[in-house]
């Protein structure tokens, strides 16, 4: 149906994949730079000792001289590792080593600690296919970061990392997702005002 958000997101999502694989290495390199600066102003400008972020795969928006960056500069990055039950442990991000994990995307390498670690970090950046402005975020359809948004407390500020094309005027939304309170793309960090973390 045209009109099922689930339809809507499933359509989206391929259109932002085939974007996203057509970019130039020239393209990819400039928007590595923009996201690293502007990943580094965000956690700088928030006083964030502790930051819980990811590391890329090939056709998402670089990570990791942002994450490089945090190790030289003290400050204590969590990273994802999936489980099968659809939940996420953690490692501390040291720099050295990275594997692929569950559905083929890369994974640090690191003592585990679990799912509720999390509940300790001053940021959260997290993956989405697109975001829009009222603050609604689109991931790729797993479910693994809207699950843990939603079982947090006291949850610090969320932010999705994109590509300038990936904020647009309206994501469709479903009942499980949950807001994010910006976004960082390679030439600016938006805050959206509307966003509510209930």
């Amino acid at each position: 149906m045209p009109g099922d958000p689930g339809h809507q997101k499933r359509a989206l999502r391929a259109e932002l994949r085939e974007r996203r694989r057509t970019q130039t290495s020239s393209e990819r390199s400039a928007a590595a730079e923009g996201i690293t600066r502007n990943l580094i102003e965000l956690t700088r400008s928030t006083g964030a000792r502790s930051v819980s972020c990811y590391l890329s795969a090939p056709d998402e928006p670089e990570t990791r001289d942002y994450l490089k960056w945090t190790v030289e500069n003290g400050i204590r990055a969590l990273l994802p590792i999936s489980r099968d039950d659809g939940l996420l442990d953690w490692t501390v991000w040291d720099g050295s080593e990275e594997d692929i994990g569950l559905f083929g995307l890369p994974e640090p390498v690191g003592d585990l600690l679990p799912p509720y670690a999390i509940n300790d970090v001053d940021l959260i950046l997290v993956p989405a296919a697109a975001v829009d402005e009222r603050g609604v975020r689109m991931g790729w359809g797993r479910g693994y970061f809207d699950k843990t948004l939603g079982s947090m407390e006291n949850c610090p500020p969320v932010y999705a990392v994109v590509f300038d094309s990936e904020v647009i005027d309206e994501v469709p939304r479903e009942r499980h997702d949950q807001p994010v309170n910006g976004a960082v793309t390679p030439t600016r960090v938006l805050r959206f005002a509307s966003s509510s973390r209930s």
